[in-house]
C-alpha cells in the first residue's frame, strides 16, 4: 500500500476518522495499530527487522536512562557506542553488503564473482534508523527522557506518514505529541487537506511526468546527445524536488489531519544563493540530522578551518552514502561537500572582487547570479545521484555540453516518451512550482491565503486542484504508482 494507491485512499479517511473518535488518551494506541498494518502491507518481511529495531531501541534507551541515573553516567558512553553499533549493524546488513563485497572484489579484480550478501532489502531502513540513533543519543546527552512505554516509542520510529520517507523527525517533538495529540478542528482539516493535495500534484503531475523523459535518456545515454540530455538533467533536477517535497508535503498534511505537528522538509531550495543555503533549505531533516548528531560532535567549526573542512567532506561523504550504496551516492554528496569547501576559500577573493566593482549584494542581478550559480552546481551533481554508474554519469555530462539548438524546433525532444501535449504539460507544471516557490521566498504561502477565501472560492480551488490532478495525473497500465524516488533510500 503506497500513498498513491486506491487501497491508501480507502485506508486514509478510515484511519482519520476512527483516530477523531478515539479518546485523546488511546489515540497513540491506533495510530501505532495502522502504522505496523501500513508497513506491513507494503513489506511483511520487513516488518521484522522493525519490530526488532524497536525493541533494541527501547531496550537500550532504558539502560541509557537507568545509567544516566546512577554513578554519573559511568557506563553510559559504552552503552551508547553498542547502541549506535547495533542499530548500523542491522543497517549494513540490511542495505551495504552487497556494496561492501562489490567493493572488495572489484579491488581484487573480481567484481564479477559478486553473488549479493544483502540479508534483506528493508523499507524505509535508512530513515526510521536515524530517527533511533538520534533518540538514543538525546536520552545519552539527557535532552530527553528515555520513553517508558514501548508502544508510543514504537509509534515514533514507525509513523505511517514519516516511515518510508521520512521527514527524520526528533524524539523530544514527536513523543510529548503522543502524550497530548492535538486536537482537530475543520481549519487544521483543511489546512491539512490543502497540504496533501499539493503534495498529489508535484507528484503525479510533475514528477511522475518528467520521470517518462529522464528514464528514457538515462537508459540509453549513448543515443541522447545535446539539448535532449541537456533537458533531461534539467528535468531530473525538478523530478526529484517534486517527487521529495511531493511525498514531503502528503506525510505532513496526513500528520497534520491526525494531530501530529511535523517538521518542514523543503523550503525552495533552488532559490538558495549558495550550496550551504541550499541544504539548509533542502531535506531539511536530514540536514539538520547530520549537522546535530555528526558534524557537531566531530567539532563542527570549533577546531580550526582545516578540521572545520574535514568535517564538512565527512559529513557529505556519509550523506551521499546514506542515501545509496553505490559510488554514484557517494561521489554527489562528496562533491556537494566540495562545493561548500571552495565555496569558504574562494570567499575573501569573492569579498574583495565585490569591494572593487563596488557590487550592490542585495541587488537583484547579484543575487539572481548567486541562484543560476548554485542551481547548475547542484543540477551537476544530480547527474551522479541518477546515474546507474559513474561512467554512465560522465557519458551524460559529456553529451550534455554538445551544442545542438535545432532539437528545439524539429521534434526531437518529443522521442523520449513525452509527446508535445505531455511536453506542454510538464512544462506547464515546472512554471506552476517555479512560481509557487517564489511567491512563498517572498513570504507570500499560497495556501494560508486559500485558507482566508470565502468558502466557494475555497472549495472551487479544491475542486479545480483535484480535477486537475486526476485529468493531468500520470495513469493507467504500465505505470508504477509506487515509485517514489527517495523510498529506495
Amino acid at each position: 500500500m503506497q500513498f498513491v494507491s486506491k487501497e491508501f485512499l480507502i485506508f486514509l479517511p478510515v484511519v482519520v476518522a476512527i483516530n477523531y473518535i478515539i479518546p485523546r488518551k488511546f489515540k497513540y494506541i491506533w495510530l501505532f495499530i495502522t502504522s505496523l498494518f501500513f508497513y506491513v502491507s507494503v513489506d511483511v518481511k520487513s516488518a521484522v527487522v522493525l519490530v526488532a529495531s524497536i525493541a533494541l531501541a527501547y531496550g537500550f534507551g532504558i539502560m541509557l536512562e537507568k545509567n544516566k541515573a546512577s554513578e554519573n553516567n559511568k557506563n553510559g558512553k559504552g552503552i551508547l557506542i553498542l547502541a549506535i553499533t547495533v542499530h548500523i549493524a542491522i543497517l549494513i546488513a540490511c542495505k551495504y553488503l552487497n556494496f561492501i563485497e562489490k567493493t572488495v572484489l572489484s579491488i581484487a579484480g573480481r567484481g564479477e564473482d559478486a553473488i549479493g550478501l544483502n540479508l534483506l532489502a528493508t523499507l524505509g531502513v535508512s530513515f526510521y534508523m536515524l530517527k533511533i540513533i538520534g533518540y538514543l543519543i538525546d536520552v545519552y546527552r539527557g535532552d530527553i527522557i528515555a520513553e517508558k512505554n514501548p508502544i508510543k516509542l514504537g509509534l515514533y520510529v514507525s509513523f505511517f506518514p514519516q516511515i518510508t520517507q521520512g521527514p527524520i523527525e526528533r524524539a523530544k517533538n514527536m513523543l510529548p505529541q503522543f502524550n497530548f495529540p492535538l486536537t482537530v478542528d475543520f481549519d487544521m482539516l483543511r489546512n491539512g487537506l490543502l497540504e496533501i493535495i499539493w503534495g498529489y500534484f508535484l507528484k503525479l503531475v510533475v514528477a511522475d511526468r518528467l520521470a517518462i523523459y529522464v528514464n528514457n535518456v538515462y537508459s540509453d545515454p549513448e543515443v541522447a546527445v545535446g539539448f535532449t540530455t541537456l533537458v533531461a538533467t534539467l528535468f531530473y533536477t525538478f523530478e526529484i524536488y517534486t517527487d521529495f517535497a511531493g511525498y514531503s508535503h502528503i506525510a505532513i498534511g496526513i500528520s497534520r489531519i491526525l494531530g501530529i505537528d511535523v517538521m518542514d522538509n523543503f523550503n525552495c531550495p533552488y532559490l538558495s544563493g549558495s550550496i550551504a543555503g541550499f541544504w539548509r533549505r533542502w531535506h531539511i531533516s536530514l540536514s539538520t540530522w547530520l549537522r546535530d548528531y555528526l558534524y557537531i560532535p566531530l567539532g563542527g567549526n570549533r577546531k580550526g578551518t582545516a578540521r572545520k573542512y574535514i568535517n564538512i567532506m565527512i559529513v557529505f561523504a556519509v550523506s551521499g552514502l546514506w542515501h545509496g550504496a553505490d559510488w554514484t551516492f557517494v561521489v554527489w554528496g562528496v562533491l556537494h561537500g566540495f562545493f561548500q569547501v571552495i565555496g569558504y576559500v574562494l570567499r575573501p577573493l569573492r569579498d574583495k572582487l565585490v569591494d572593487v566593482f563596488k557590487v550592490e549584494r542585495n541587488a537583484f542581478s547579484h543575487r539572481t547570479l548567486k541562484i543560476m550559480v548554485t542551481f547548475l552546481l547542484v543540477n551537476f551533481a544530480w547527474v551522479f545521484f541518477r546515474a546507474s554508474s559513474l561512467g554512465q554519469a560522465l557519458v551524460i555530462i559529456k553529451n550534455s555540453f554538445v551544442f545542438t539548438p535545432w532539437m528545439l524546433a524539429d521534434g526531437s525532444l518529443f522521442k523520449y516518451g513525452l509527446d508535445s501535449a505531455d511536453f506542454f504539460v510538464a512544462i506547464v507544471g515546472l512554471i506552476i512550482v517555479i512560481a509557487t516557490d517564489l511567491v512563498s521566498y517572498n513570504g507570500f504561502i499560497i495556501r494560508e491565503r486559500i485558507l482566508k477565501q470565502g468558502i466557494w472560492i475555497r472549495y472551487i480551488i479544491g475542486i479545480a486542484a483535484i480535477v486537475a490532478i486526476l485529468v493531468f495525473g500520470i495513469w493507467g497500465p504500465g505505470y508504477d504508482s509506487a515509485a517514489f524516488i527517495y523510498q529506495q533510500f
